[in-house]
């Protein structure tokens, strides 16, 4: 059994003394939300469950409040609501153009998520294609391909590059779906450099960035993507949208991904149908307004408010997080690519002895802290990583931050492991 170790936090002046005084530049609803814990008190929420689902930003808030009360339905209404909510949709695509750096030509579709996205992609995708992707990639991008070659998990970016180019050596079309940022560790993969060779043997590349586009800057030209796909309640604007967007001869040459009003152009008594072009011919049935207007509002509100401020305040906390969870005996972090390897705000991590669901329920009941725990939605990444550790448990625990999140949550959280880790039983057998 190891000993209770509280690990001593580096002072925020040792880290980036700017990011620990300045405040942040897109504000959440939720700061002041209290939960009581075991033995009575109430404590303010930490919310370490970021990268599952963001709160909701003040920007997304805002614009749905000033969009209901002339709620209408869009693209087929002469009234003024109507013509007004219609103005507002494609405004909203326009902005989220803008975000992602779409490129003369390229299609922004809304969807409901990025697996919905990534489903609406493997729809389009012409028959022949070969979809080459990671067996460590998120489930959302990897189950929806139907001739797909799953590479094997590689240990560093070179390797990964090397896998995708020898894969391409095979004849034929193809298309290489890959993640920007791991949901289970926050590495960031070498997207650019995929993409590079990619296009070299005349692939194309669609990028998940469901986690990506919540830390930083998303440029599809400097990624190298000829697609991409982002969630909306991972940005911080949790109304049920999402966004494909990319080059558009695949999407208009595809049958509609749904089949209702808004896809066709005409249709004939004997059942002929002429289906629409452009984003309308997968955005079948009323469109979901709020959403792609509180998603428009954060890509607003963050690209405003400076993504460089933004990305310090994270990384303070994300050293902070590092400095404390490496400071306790039994608990062994998940990583593919190496400590040092460029990251985001997630930890992914387990406790010697201690089952990841007793961690979670103990971090919740004592400490007043919300994490995710269990496989992730990626089962073989998450349980390769978990082989590569000394522990014996089946599952992990990831804490993960960014809008909202402060230093008082970090330290609670780790003193919340110490303390567990510290009164954990000997692992049986």
């Amino acid at each position: 059994m190891y000993p209770a170790t509280v690990p001593t936090l580096v002072p925020p002046t040792q880290l980036t003394p700017v990011a620990a005084a300045a405040p942040h530049p897109l504000a959440v609803l939720g700061g002041d939300t209290r939960v009581r814990v075991a033995d009575g008190r109430t404590l303010p929420y930490a919310n370490l469950d970021v990268a599952a689902t963001a709160p909701c930003a003040v920007a997304a808030a805002d614009a749905v409040t000033r969009l209901l009360p002339t709620y209408a339905s869009v693209h087929r209404g002469a009234g003024a609501l109507s013509q007004q909510c219609t103005r507002a949709y494609e405004q909203a695509r326009a902005t989220v153009a803008g975000f992602v750096g779409c490129r003369p030509g390229d299609q922004v579709i809304f969807t409901r998520n990025s697996t919905d996205a990534l489903n609406l992609m493997a729809h389009v995708v012409p028959a022949g294609t070969t979809v080459i992707t990671f067996v460590g990639e998120h489930h959302a991008n990897l189950l929806p391909w139907r001739r797909a070659v799953r590479l094997p998990l590689p240990r560093t970016p070179d390797e990964a590059v090397a896998a995708v180019e020898r894969a391409l050596r095979r004849p034929g079309p193809a298309l290489v779906a890959v993640t920007a940022t791991s949901n289970v560790t926050g590495e960031v993969w070498p997207v650019a450099e995929i993409a590079r060779v990619a296009h070299q043997r005349g692939a194309r590349v669609v990028v998940d960035a469901a986690q990506l586009a919540a830390h930083g800057p998303v440029d599809m030209a400097a990624l190298g993507a000829d697609y991409l796909v982002l969630s909306g309640h991972k940005l911080y604007a949790p109304f049920g949208a999402g966004v494909l967007a990319g080059r558009a001869d695949w999407l208009d040459a595809a049958e509609p991904y749904l089949r209702g009003g808004g896809a066709s152009r005409q249709v004939a008594a004997d059942g002929a149908v002429r289906w629409a072009d452009g984003p309308a011919r997968h955005e079948a049935g009323t469109p979901n307004l709020v959403g792609v207007v509180a998603l428009a509002a954060v890509c607003s509100a963050v690209t405003a408010g400076g993504w460089a401020h933004l990305a310090r305040h994270e990384r303070w906390l994300l050293e902070r997080l590092d400095a404390g969870l490496s400071g306790i005996a039994g608990v062994h972090r998940l990583a593919l690519f190496g400590p040092g390897h460029p990251r985001l705000g997630i930890a992914g991590f387990a406790v010697a002895g201690l089952d990841s669901a007793e961690v979670a329920r103990r971090l919740a009941d004592e400490h007043g802290i919300g994490v995710r725990d269990g496989l992730f939605c990626a089962h073989p990444l998450t349980r390769r990583l978990l082989a590569d550790t000394p522990v014996t448990t089946a599952t992990a625990v990831r804490a993960s931050i960014g809008a909202g999140t402060t230093a008082e949550h970090v330290d609670r959280l780790v003193a919340g492991v110490a303390d567990i880790a510290g009164r954990r039983r000997p692992a049986s057998g």
